[in-house]
């Protein structure tokens, strides 16, 4: 997959928190209970989105993570970039270093096309746009439960 599994997990757990009515902050147990993710590797993730400013954190009983702004201004490459940083849409997919213009590789201009594609999409969705879209179509967010039914 072109996304780590960090980075997965982070788009399910922001798109989660997204999808909340309210403006509190949930802990980490929660979410990781609710989207069946690991705790502890859950954790490592929200601390990487907390440390870039998408999420805010709150220690004690009552603590837990939120959005730092609302989900209708954090665009999905924001947490892509967040988590994997943005490599994945500069690198060469094979992996060869110098992979350009002047000296390409064999997947260069599909490749060029398809990321700047993805780029675009992941620049033009907001959280909020996502998650409206996945509580009205049933989309799924763990391997069998949608927003709605969380």
């Amino acid at each position: 997959m072109l996304l780590s599994k960090s980075c997965e997990y982070g788009l399910r757990a922001t798109l989660y928190l997204a999808s909340l009515d309210d403006d509190t902050f949930t802990s980490i147990r929660q979410i990781s209970d609710k989207l069946d993710i690991s705790y502890h590797f859950l954790t490592k993730i929200l601390q990487q989105l907390t440390a870039k400013g998408l999420l805010e954190s709150f220690k004690g009983p009552n603590g837990g993570v939120k959005l730092a702004k609302s989900g209708k201004k954090i665009q999905l490459l924001e947490i892509v970039e967040a988590i994997d940083g943005g490599e994945l849409f500069t690198e060469c997919v094979l992996g060869l270093p110098g992979c350009g213009m002047k000296k390409p590789c064999a997947l260069h201009d599909k490749w060029m096309n398809r990321r700047n594609g993805i780029k675009d999409m992941m620049e033009s969705t907001s959280l909020s746009e996502l998650s409206e879209q996945s509580i009205s179509n049933c989309f799924r967010i763990t391997a069998d439960k949608g927003l709605e039914e969380l």
